[in-house]
């Protein structure tokens, strides 16, 4: 009996052992799992007071994503007899995957734990707390994890995905390749670093990562998912429904799934469609940004404007700044009679100087609604002479003094030195500015905003230069539109014309999907007389955001009517003439073309008016 007892120990540790240490082989595919799942219950069954299948099912049960059957089984190993202290992490482990956080630190806090276990129920501790949102104990409990297990692959994707969201980027990338480095078939580590790619460097070089992920594991539905998210935005729709398709039958009740179906559904026009899709999700994606901007986009189409008011109300609460749930929240405000709701959505995005033309023009008609006749004509008036522009106003709401004092006591707190960054900018103490941006900068080499405040600083302060230099290593972290667009902005102030057109196009190769690229793309394409592939990126904008951006509207028109097609060059002149009746510019254009087909009268009239305005 002693003997049995020692052999059986030293089984059991093995099988506790088995996945904390890193198994070293490819992992298993989920229809593998499913075997072994089903010949330890069989195992089980012949043998009730074995503890060691019990053990091994628990892990298989963890690797399947089943928390409820890898409590289960944990449990049926303590009832057999099994050492709590050994399994201790391992049932937190199952209760935080049913996410039953506080239960799971719980339970490692209710006992001793064997200490070839301790390296794992510091892992299960740091993605409790990383789940929580507590990144200073679950660093703490990730640098414990690390000590003990410093080769399992599996651990340094969670390093990795922690490192992520303290938005440590250089750190993230160099965990997940030393995870890959580790288990090159590891697929969630693979799947991991494809989103990281995206970021970094845009949607198309992610996706090769993708399929390595899935190469290794068909089944590992996060990666299908992802990818099929990252197809929409590329406009492969096909594929991403293929991908979705794929992805179903491993999570059917995802509601991810449902979601992205809702993208699908509302990208066609099917707007019935996409609200069933969303309210399949079961409130589960409700506190996610895309999520409530979706719902509010479809719930408008349908007329549901209290609802879509709803909906956008609730994104600026987590993102004031969110200009387009602004948009959204006066459109469904103003659809419903209340100007005054409208017109107040509006004000932080028309008291910008680069307002788009719909904002301006909307809150000029609820103005003039609610009898605020100089307020709707400078909204008007500034519509009709409008200007793009990137840089960004940078409001003071509080106390210089305090801002700089609190900044000089803690000069690497982001909480304090960033206010105090705008306040130095909005003075003019430009020097200051850079001069806490680039302290800040150097501590956190990692983190995209970082480099991407010292470029906004150095370029509100004339150093081109250096707000090239820190825009570049911003887009070394992160490829997207925020820091591609800075980058170009500066490029073109410095003279760089080619660079920054270079980076522009870069941005529109990467990401198809992205406005801001196909606008700018446009502009550069007609600049240099290029006026079909203009046509081409204006369109996809126009498809976009509809027939409301007078900019698109008249360069369609002015490239169309290059072209000699003033059959379709005169209906986008007139729809931006109806958007801005007072803009001279437009009205000299649609002058040209009516005097083409004969109507000088028109033509004549439209000329008087803008000399008119002009004076």
């Amino acid at each position: 009996m002693g003997l049995r007892r020692v052999s059986t120990g030293a089984l059991l540790l093995a099988a506790l052992l088995l996945t904390a240490c890193g198994g070293g082989g490819p992992r298993a595919p989920r229809e593998a799992l499913e075997e072994r799942r089903a010949a330890l219950q069989a195992a089980i069954a012949g043998d009730p007071e074995n503890i060691v299948p019990r053990v091994e099912l628990a892990r298989v049960a963890i690797r399947l994503g089943d928390g409820v059957g890898a409590e289960a089984a944990v449990q049926g190993a303590l009832e057999a007899g099994a050492n709590d202290a050994a399994l201790r992490p391992l049932l937190a482990r199952a209760y935080a995957m049913q996410g039953e956080d506080a239960r799971a630190l719980q339970t490692l806090d209710g006992g001793p734990i064997m200490p070839e276990m301790t390296g794992e129920a510091a892992w299960v501790a740091g993605d409790v707390h990383l789940a929580g949102g507590d990144l200073v104990a679950a660093r703490d409990a990730y640098d414990r994890a690390v000590r003990e297990l410093p080769r399992n692959s599996d651990l340094w994707v969670d390093v990795a995905r922690f490192r992520d969201a303290n938005a440590d980027t250089l750190g993230a990338r160099d965990a997940v390749d030393y995870a890959i480095e580790l288990d090159k078939a590891n697929s969630g580590a693979l799947a991991f670093k494809a989103n990281l790619v995206r970021t970094g460097e845009g949607l198309r070089a992610s996706l090769g990562w993708y399929e390595k992920a899935l190469e290794a594991d068909p089944d590992n539905a996060d990666a299908l998912i992802e990818q099929a998210a990252t197809l929409g935005d590329l406009g492969r729709y096909r594929d991403m429904l293929t991908a979705l398709r794929r992805a179903a039958p491993l999570v059917s009740r995802d509601p991810r799934l449902f979601y992205l179906q809702a993208v699908l559904a509302a990208r066609a026009g099917d707007y019935p469609l996409a609200r069933s899709l969303l309210q399949r999700t079961r409130g589960e994606l409700d506190a996610q940004p895309s999520f409530m901007l979706l719902s509010a986009v479809v719930e408008l189409e349908l007329g549901g404007e209290a609802i879509a008011a709803s909906w956008a109300d609730r994104l600026l609460t987590e993102q004031p700044d969110n200009f387009t749930a602004r948009r959204i929240l006066a459109a469904a405000e103003w659809s419903d009679g209340d100007a005054g709701a409208a017109l107040e959505a509006l004000r932080p995005v028309v008291g910008r100087p680069d307002a788009d033309s719909w904002s301006l023009l909307l809150a000029a008609r609820a103005a003039g609604e609610l009898g605020k006749r100089a307020e709707s004509a400078d909204y008007l008036g500034r519509a009709a002479t409008l200007t793009r522009g990137e840089a960004e106003p940078f409001a003071v709401d509080n106390d210089y003094g305090l801002l700089t004092m609190a900044a000089d006591a803690e000069p690497l707190n982001p909480a304090s030195v960033i206010p105090a960054i705008s306040a130095d900018m909005a003075s003019g103490n430009s020097a200051r500015a850079i001069e806490r941006a680039t302290r800040l900068r150097d501590a956190n080499r990692g983190v995209a905003d970082a480099h991407i405040l010292l470029g906004d600083a150095a370029l509100a302060g004339g150093r081109t230069d250096l707000a090239v230099e820190a825009y570049r290593a911003a887009r070394d972290l992160d490829a997207g539109e925020r820091t591609t667009l800075r980058l170009a902005n500066a490029l073109y102030r410095a003279g760089d014309v080619a660079g920054s057109g270079a980076a522009i196009l870069a941005l529109q190769r990467s990401q198809p999907s992205s406005v801001a690229a196909d606008r700018l793309s446009g502009h550069l394409a007609m600049d240099i007389g290029h006026r079909d592939q203009a046509i081409v990126h204006f369109e996809r904008v126009r498809r976009r955001i509809g027939d409301r951006d007078v900019v698109i509207l008249r360069e369609l028109a002015r490239a169309w009517a290059a072209k000699g097609d003033d059959a379709r060059a005169l209906p986008l002149i007139d729809r931006a003439y109806r958007l801005q009746p007072l803009n001279a510019e437009i009205m000299e254009i649609y002058a040209r073309l009516l005097d083409r087909r004969g109507k000088t009268q028109a033509a004549a009239d439209l000329r008087d008016k803008a000399a008119q305005i002009g004076r």
